[in-house]
C-alpha cells in the first residue's frame, strides 16, 4: 500500500479567526479616528459657511447701515451644503449672531461641538463639552 501524501492547501479555521480577531481589533482602533475625521471636515464647512455669512454681513450693513435679519436676504443658505448643519442668524443689541448647530450625519449627537457660533465682532463660541480652540481649529 501506498502512503497518502497529506495535501497541505487552504487554511485551517483557527488560522481564519485568528485573522478575523485582528481585523477585528484594527476596525476597533480605526472607526473612531475615521468618526473624529469626518466631524472635523464637517465643522471646517461649517466654519465656512459662518466666515462666508459675517462677510456678507458686514457687506450688507455697508449698503443699508443694518445688519441683515434673514440669511436669505445675503444669499447664505439655512443648511450646509452636505446637511450637517442647520445655519441661523439672530439680530441683538445692534449685532448679529451667526450659529451652525449639529443636525445630520457625523456630526448628529457630537456632544464635544454641538453648535458654533460667530457674532459681529468676530467673536468665536460654541456649545458643547470641548473647547473653543478645539471646535473651531481647522
Amino acid at each position: 500500500m501506498k502512503n497518502r501524501e497529506k495535501s497541505t492547501k487552504g487554511f485551517t479555521l483557527i488560522e481564519l479567526m485568528i485573522v478575523v480577531a485582528i481585523l477585528g481589533i484594527l476596525a476597533t482602533l480605526a472607526y473612531p479616528n475615521y468618526q473624529g475625521y469626518l466631524q472635523r471636515g464637517a465643522r471646517a464647512e461649517a466654519m465656512t459657511i459662518l466666515l462666508d455669512a459675517a462677510n456678507k454681513q458686514e457687506q450688507y450693513f455697508v449698503d443699508n447701515r443694518e445688519y441683515a435679519s434673514s440669511l436669505s436676504d445675503i444669499g447664505v443658505p439655512t443648511t450646509s451644503g452636505n446637511g450637517y448643519f442647520n445655519i441661523t442668524v439672530i439680530l441683538a443689541s445692534g449685532g448679529y449672531t451667526l450659529t451652525a448647530t449639529a443636525a445630520n450625519g457625523p456630526v448628529k449627537g457630537d456632544l464635544v461641538c454641538t453648535s458654533l457660533s460667530l457674532n459681529n465682532l468676530g467673536i468665536k463660541s460654541i456649545t458643547g463639552t470641548g473647547s473653543v480652540d478645539q471646535c473651531w481649529e481647522r
